[in-house]
């Protein structure tokens, strides 16, 4: 197969991912997307060929846009960009979900700093006043007090960009300490951890404690629902205990595993293209008929 790789910057995500696919003998083609022009025509040369994209890009505004283009040249691409689009924000993240059927956080979305403060109000405190675009625990903040949110949504109100005049607040939700992270293909789990903090934040690149938890029958269903309901692909579905159940609060379209592969019982980048290869061949049987 030829596949080609789309990055920025080349983390040991995609060295795993890189070697796993050269050991099984397949033409890869690395493409830094720092380097490249997308037009309305032809594709770039380095597109050329290619049985499938994958998308690594470490920027999301990149992500989206390159694997637009991507599909506007007929070059399969994981993950889609519908994909890429709803997992990227997420407001409309939660909204899949919701409309799935999918537990997920009670959330509201304000456009001023009154209103958001109605909302964080309604909810009390503590609640979570999150980014819609982010990743990495980055600029979330646990609101504890009514002083603590006036001087958080004024500070948001001055920043330039105008994703931060969009205020995603979220209900706080008591869990044990930890979270967990379900890596799937297409809704079927490859894996799964959990990330145990001191900290309300939970993610590995906060520096959480990783181990590895099995898939129940719940989380195999939620995972397999989040998944449809984002469009499917290579994902990371983040869910989180409440009591004897779970919420789904969100899911990851360029989603890390190193962390996972190292706790996992299964080797996760060659799981990962096992599916990679199955897709391919399924864009090349498609293209032939």
């Amino acid at each position: 197969m030829r596949i080609g790789m789309l990055y920025s910057r080349i983390r040991r995500d995609e060295k795993l991912l890189l070697s796993e696919l050269r050991e099984r003998g397949h033409e890869v083609t690395k493409i830094d997307v720092r380097k490249q022009r997308f037009g309305l025509g032809e594709p770039p040369a380095d597109f050329a060929d290619l049985d499938l994209v994958v998308d690594r890009c470490l920027a999301t505004s990149r992500s989206r846009y390159v694997t637009r283009f991507a599909a506007h040249y007929d070059v399969p691409v994981v993950n889609h960009p519908e994909t890429a689009a709803v997992c990227a924000d997420k407001a409309r993240n939660s909204l899949v979900l919701a409309e799935a059927g999918v537990p997920t956080p009670a959330t509201e979305v304000a456009f001023t700093k009154e209103a958001a403060m109605e909302a964080i109000e309604g909810f009390g405190y503590p609640c979570v006043l999150k980014p819609v675009v982010g990743s990495w625990g980055r600029l979330m903040a646990k609101i504890d007090s009514r002083n603590a949110a006036e001087a958080i949504l004024e500070h948001k109100e001055t920043l330039g960009h105008y994703e931060h005049k969009v205020f995603y607040v979220q209900e706080f939700v008591e869990k044990p300490g930890r979270d967990i992270r379900v890596l799937a293909t297409d809704g079927e789990p490859v894996a799964a951890m959990a990330r145990s903090s001191d900290h309300w934040l939970t993610n590995a690149a906060k520096g959480a404690e990783t181990e590895h938890i099995e898939v129940d029958d719940e989380m195999r269903d939620l995972v397999e629902t989040a998944s449809d309901a984002v469009g499917g692909g290579l994902l990371g579905v983040d869910l989180m205990e409440t009591g004897d159940s779970y919420t789904v609060h969100e899911v990851n379209h360029t989603v890390e595993f190193k962390a996972l592969n190292e706790v996992a019982e299964v080797d996760v980048p060659a799981t990962v293209v096992d599916w990679l290869e199955a897709r391919a061949e399924r864009g090349v049987r498609e293209a032939v008929v």
